[in-house]
């Protein structure tokens, strides 16, 4: 990796600024209760990073943002809930952590009063960055606030890599050195091999709604794939550039015309970009809907809409991803949400999981899911930490979070 790793660093003694992503899912607030963290997959990612610093005896200093507050104190969005989760998390990595502090403000006299008391293996979680609105601006001058914080700087929040925020970018302007923590090394070494270097066969699984959200993608990757297998809603915008007409099913007919140049790209340059061959259509958006499965190039009933691949799609897709040697997946095959159309998505994730030698790669919220609904997310080689910002990687974007971070010499 061209950036330097917090292994590069010197850690000793040193306050270190961790920006991660504990921008975990709550259960909802009331009056008479206070929130939970649902699910704390992200925090327990970044541990390998706290206890890493922790281990080579760095004063721990811990940033990030939870859900949207849009620049406001929300005390139903205060990181002060994920305290007692990162301890219990803590305690099993390295030993008690009753030092795990808390301070109700990331900037400010409070902050800096409590990050220059830390005494080394301690570690400082600041309050939700997010509360100021100078975070997403990445205002200088509060970026500069947190510098004053830390003697060096560490990135482990490749879920936020893709925002030029304070916290992301603008910091390391203010700080002698930075540098990519495991977990956000992890996420460039598995994505970066994938588009400048896979083995092959290289298959990438492209799903969801709409061709606009991954058109970039598959432009992308129609350079470095040998196979791209469409699924979700968007294989209806496909389908209609091929001139199939699909009913009531979901098409963006202004991306037809972008549709039909990645087909002809696809053509050019020698890649399988594979469409369903067979769908699962019902007669409306529902759980309880009348279905039926629908096969060939015709056009389908036009009451009909299609809300998963049927399971003629479903085997070829699956000989595809058993046959490879790298395999990207981001997106569902059909509305994985209701079981009636779940089949399709839960096939590739165990298609994706029954691959034992290939390097499989997994992003993007539904997938994920997905995968953990499964449950074979554990024989998985990678699931990636961002949605947005692995789809932007895959995108072939320069992510501000990494490019800020400093050079290897």
């Amino acid at each position: 990796m061209p950036k330097l790793s917090i292994r590069d660093l010197d850690l000793a003694h040193k306050r270190v600024l961790i920006r991660v992503d504990f921008n975990v899912p709550l259960t909802a607030d009331s009056t008479t209760s206070t929130p939970e963290v649902l699910d704390d997959t992200r925090i327990r990612e970044t541990i390998p990073t706290i206890e890493y610093a922790v281990r080579h005896k760095a004063k721990v200093i811990l940033c990030s943002h939870l859900g949207r507050p849009k620049g406001k104190v929300v005390p139903a969005l205060s990181l002060r809930v994920v305290v007692d989760r990162l301890r219990e998390l803590l305690d099993r990595a390295i030993g008690p952590s009753e030092n795990v502090a808390f301070s109700p403000d990331c900037v400010g006299e409070l902050a800096e009063e409590l990050s220059s008391k830390l005494e080394s293996g301690q570690t400082l979680l600041l309050e939700n960055l997010r509360f100021h609105p100078e975070e997403e601006r990445n205002d200088p001058e509060f970026a500069k606030q947190l510098a004053s914080l830390c003697d060096v700087y560490v990135n482990d929040a490749f879920g936020a890599a893709h925002r030029a925020h304070a916290s992301t970018e603008g910091v390391t302007h203010h700080v002698a050195q930075s540098a990519a923590g495991l977990l956000l090394e992890k996420e460039l070494q598995y994505l970066g091999k994938a588009v400048t270097d896979p083995v092959k066969p290289f298959v990438a699984i492209i799903g969801g709604a709409k061709v606009s959200d991954k058109i970039e993608v598959i432009d992308n990757l129609l350079g470095r794939a040998d196979a791209i297998l469409i699924g979700g809603a968007m294989a209806y915008t496909f389908l209609n550039a091929q001139g199939q007409s699909t009913g009531k099913s979901l098409v963006e007919v202004d991306k037809i015309a972008v549709a039909k140049a990645a087909l002809e790209k696809a053509a050019e340059n020698g890649v399988k970009l594979l469409l369903p061959t067979d769908h699962v259509l019902a007669d409306r958006f529902a759980g309880d809907a009348k279905t039926e499965i629908f096969s060939g190039t015709g056009p389908f009933p036009p009451e009909l809409m299609a809300l998963d691949i049927g399971p003629a799609t479903i085997d070829t897709y699956t000989r595809e991803v058993l046959a490879a040697e790298t395999v990207v997946w981001n997106g569902p095959m059909g509305v994985f949400e209701l079981p009636a159309f779940a089949k399709g998505t839960n096939a590739i994730a165990e298609a994706v999981a029954a691959n034992d030698h290939a390097t499989t790669i997994v992003g993007g919220g539904d997938s994920v899911s997905a995968l953990h609904k499964s449950g074979v997310a554990d024989k998985i080689t990678h699931i990636s930490t961002g949605g947005g910002a692995s789809l932007e990687f895959l995108e072939g974007k320069v992510l501000p979070g990494v490019a800020a971070l400093s050079d290897r010499a």
